[in-house]
């Protein structure tokens, strides 16, 4: 999983009206949250400054999905409470997933933070930001963590303004034993499609032409309010819109990939032949430890269908190891798994116990120098796999969303279909050509490193 750490920058009229920083840590998912809160509060007038000493109010959004995450979170929290003691800051704000899950231990050991915002409240963030600068005490904001979707709000887009994520549901209904996210974010509810679809025309009037659709799960997407998977019927919607030009899918769960979507993907333009399938394992004896609906058998069968049907399609996955109860035998089958599959893109993580999860009290668990060196072992062969799969892609040519340019190297950057921003490779493109940030050519590659392509522009 990716961790941000953005501080979100606009600038507004009223030169005299409060400065907010907003700090956004954890997912995509987060990400979004933040960008709507920065329209709520830009909206209600304040300005947005990414400056900590000139800050009136300070808002973190905080992420605590694994160890690592909940570290992060709590350290950021801990560095703006010392601005606080010392500098022109008024007040802290603290939501996102450890301020539900971690509510009553803020309020008792960081006497600094001035109000505490839950997972389905952030759209009362105004009023606790103005709470904090009013100085009447202390307060929190929480609604039932199944509340509906909160939609219709306007975003502060942080990406760039070229691409932007699309955040389709909220909350899991999955409970695998290692997992959080249900406790903190609720059951699934999935965002209205006429809400979606209104969101992502406002976002390409702003100038987005890569949509990035995000979830816990995405797959289930309209089973809660359509009765059926519905990410078909969004995608062919979403499709329709005039300068949009790629719709990417993240957090795929494999036994949940149909006919249907396939197929859709196989015919939109639009949509990226790129999937996210999040397996974690590929042994059963661990995959039923995590209380994953799938096996092995299932894994290989979807992966060999998608690469039938779609033979150019890129797949990312992520994985888990030290699961407790990985035996050495069990990390060998993933070792020769990941070898003989092949991922385009994949990402490790070392198991993390979370408290409250089933899979903390489980017996076996692995040391940890155990985890990380497998964890190292994976991504090690993964580097090979990928230096394999970069070299067959010499010679081809890819159509490139240019990100931007790197001075210092007097290179463009750029990304084919198969690169997911922040968490995938970049193109980078030595030309003369005069290019700006989301546009689009056709680039051949001539080179490659560990992870990124190397290459010029053709037909221009």
């Amino acid at each position: 999983m990716k961790q941000n750490n953005n501080a979100m920058k606009a600038t507004f009229e009223d030169s005299n009206s409060p400065l907010i920083m907003l700090i956004s840590l954890g997912c995509d998912k987060n990400l979004v949250d933040s960008e709507m809160m920065l329209g709520m509060l830009s909206e209600a007038g304040y300005r947005i400054t990414d400056i900590e000493e000139e800050a009136d109010v300070i808002i973190v959004n905080t992420c605590c999905f694994i160890g690592d995450a909940k570290e992060e979170s709590i350290n950021t929290i801990l560095e703006i409470a010392d601005l606080k003691k010392s500098g022109h800051l008024k007040g802290i704000v603290v939501c996102g997933c450890l301020s539900e899950r971690y509510k009553d231990e803020i309020i008792k050991e960081i006497p600094e933070v001035d109000a505490i915002v839950g997972t389905s409240s952030f759209d009362d963030i105004v009023e606790a930001t103005r709470y904090c600068l009013e100085k009447s005490g202390r307060n929190s904001f929480y609604k039932d963590i199944s509340a509906p979707c909160i939609t219709g709000k306007k975003r502060l887009v942080s990406t760039g303004g070229h691409y932007a994520h699309l955040k389709i549901a909220e909350g899991c209904g999955k409970n695998c034993t290692y997992c959080i996210i249900p406790k903190i974010r609720g059951k699934y509810r999935s965002v209205p499609m006429e809400s979606l679809i209104k969101e992502a025309e406002e976002l390409v009037s702003q100038g987005v032409k890569e949509l990035i659709l995000v979830a816990q799960e995405t797959t289930l997407y309209g089973t809660d309010l359509y009765g059926k998977k519905s990410l078909s019927k969004l995608l062919k919607e979403l499709c329709k819109i005039d300068g949009l030009e790629w719709i990417r899918i993240q957090y795929c769960y494999p036994e949940e990939i149909d006919d249907e979507l396939i197929a859709t993907i196989k015919e939109e333009a639009k949509v990226c032949n790129y999937l996210d399938l999040p397996i974690q394992h590929c042994s059963d004896s661990i995959l039923k430890k995590m209380g994953r609906r799938t096996d092995k058998a299932d894994i290989e069968r979807i992966v060999a269908k998608l690469r039938k049907e779609i033979p150019d399609i890129c797949l990312r996955t992520t994985l888990i190891t030290g699961f407790p109860g990985e035996t050495e035998e069990d990390f060998e089958e993933l070792y020769r798994f990941v070898n003989e599959t092949e991922f385009d893109r994949l990402g490790v993580f070392s198991y993390s116990a979370e408290e409250n999860t089933p899979a903390a009290t489980m017996e076996n668990q692995v040391p940890d120098e155990v985890k990380d060196s497998r964890r190292d072992e994976i991504m090690e062969l993964q580097q090979a796999v990928s230096y394999d799969l970069s070299e067959k892609r010499v010679g081809k040519v890819y159509r490139t969303f240019i990100e931007g340019r790197d001075t210092k190297e007097d290179v463009y950057v750029g990304r084919t279909y198969m690169d997911a921003p922040g968490v995938d490779g970049y193109v980078f493109i030595k030309t003369d050509m005069n290019l700006m940030s989301g546009d689009f050519i056709d680039v051949l590659i001539t080179d490659f490193n560990e992870y990124d392509l190397i290459g010029e522009p053709v037909n221009v």
